[in-house]
């Protein structure tokens, strides 16, 4: 760890540690990371321990069948929960073999739902990605679905059993940000009890604080932090970003006003 990071390592952003569940599992990150894109195994390891996640999402299609030859997964800290994710799947047929496939590779019933509708933009199948999901719940997986940022596909999903959803910010990749927030605030109005996870599109920090700040319960990113010029900085920043959206979410923000309004009012001012 360098040491402007660990000079800011002790700088505490919570006062106390807020737990959440996904199926049988407890975590008190609310940033899960991913494993792709970094420039190095060694610089992904560094970013994960500086962005204090206790998940990591991997592709079923990325782990190597043959185990006598080291890979990306002798670099994952043992502590951190492995979450599957089924990316590369075109069809709810596809995506419901990866997730078989990872219950015996990885040894877990997590699973994050990915069905691809188009190369191009990697927009989720939405109607693909339900399909898949009822099944994968009806066979016991923890199902996690990536989609669209859709209130209405979100209720499906939930309402099919789903243990969480998690509605796109902005493109896989893409680092533009929140781009509909409205959207995923109006998910949190209509959604009080449900498991919201934020998932694609992330770029810093701020993007990262925003989605919490609108009452997400979690943010997954990957990109974001590989492609970043310091990984393991923006690593950390990330971490304090989910940390100072949640705290700034629970405390609830000031209303926005057309006008000014005088931080030392006259009320009760000796003229």
């Amino acid at each position: 760890m360098s040491a402007a990071i660990a000079e800011h390592a002790t700088i505490h952003t919570s006062t106390h540690a807020e737990n959440y569940r996904i199926g049988a599992h407890t975590f008190t990150s609310r940033l899960i990371i991913g494993t792709g894109k970094y420039r190095s195994h060694e610089e992904m390891q560094r970013a994960h321990r500086a962005s204090g996640a206790e998940m990591v999402t991997v592709a079923v299609r990325r782990v190597p069948l043959d185990r006598s030859t080291k890979s990306f997964l002798d670099y994952l800290d043992p502590a951190m929960k492995i979450l599957p994710n089924t990316a590369g799947c075109y069809t709810a047929e596809d995506a419901i073999r990866t997730a078989r496939l990872a219950r015996e590779a990885l040894d877990t019933d997590l699973i994050k739902l990915e069905v691809i509708g188009d190369q191009t933009t990697l927009f989720p199948d939405n109607e693909g990605t339900l399909e898949a999901a009822r099944i994968l719940v009806k066979e016991g997986f923890v199902v996690l679905p990536y989609f669209s940022d859709d209130l209405i596909m979100a209720k499906k999903l939930l309402d099919c059993g789903c243990a969480a959803v998690m509605p796109l910010a902005a493109p896989i990749g893409s680092g533009l940000g929140i781009c509909n927030p409205a959207n995923i605030r109006i998910m949190r109005e209509q959604l009080p009890d449900a498991l919201i996870i934020v998932d694609a599109g992330v770029g810093t920090a701020s993007d990262a604080a925003i989605a919490m700040e609108l009452g997400a319960d979690a943010v997954l990113m990957n990109t974001a932090i590989a492609e970043a010029g310091d990984a393991e900085k923006m690593a950390h920043a990330m971490n304090f970003g989910i940390k100072a959206g949640r705290l700034a979410y629970e405390a609830g923000r000031m209303p926005r006003r057309l006008y000014a309004s005088a931080s030392s009012p006259l009320h009760g001012v000796i003229k």
